[in-house]
């Protein structure tokens, strides 16, 4: 892709944001259209918590996979992964998730972009030590939402979309 041109609208792809977790993964489909973010799709992947991880990674696989066919989307976001976790079990549990995702992306030919934290929320919001707050704000702002997103997974996802699209990509 070009970059050169700025803003939403530069685009005109479908672009899918997600915010990996074992549990509940969030996922947001957004487009631009005249110059503007316009949400199609929003919501979570959610495992069973009784499943043993085999089985739970496959259901995290078969929900992106889903999403991914349905909507076509010409990139997938997600944020870069943490360097620094407090309990080691959870980044080694999050790299997990990640990589089936990362899979049901590369299976489908569809590229993947990992975008810092600090680098999300600046695009989103033009801070990058917004707080969630701020950031869910902006978020609903520009789709045009006005209750507020519920589970928080969704709004990450979103953000790491709409991200992507003030980028340019895809």
């Amino acid at each position: 892709h070009e970059s050169g041109d700025a803003g939403i609208g530069s685009t005109g792809g479908i672009v899918l944001g997600v915010d990996p977790g074992l549990e509940i993964t969030g996922y947001g489909l957004i487009e631009s259209a005249a110059g503007r973010a316009v949400l199609l799709e929003a919501g979570t992947i959610r495992t069973r918590r009784s499943a043993p991880l085999p089985d739970r990674l496959k259901e995290l696989y078969e929900g992106l996979s889903s999403v991914i066919e349905g909507f076509s989307p010409e990139v997938m976001g997600m944020e870069e992964i943490y360097s620094h976790y407090a309990h080691p079990a959870t980044a080694i549990v999050m790299g997990h998730a990640r990589g089936v995702l990362c899979l049901a992306a590369a299976v489908r030919g569809l590229p993947v972009t990992a975008l810092q934290a600090t680098l999300v929320k600046k695009l989103v919001t033009g801070n990058g030590r917004a707080g969630k707050e701020q950031v869910s704000g902006m978020v609903r702002h520009l789709l045009g939402i006005r209750e507020e997103i519920r589970p928080p997974d969704v709004t990450d996802a979103l953000a790491v979309a709409i991200a992507l699209m003030e980028r340019g990509e895809p």
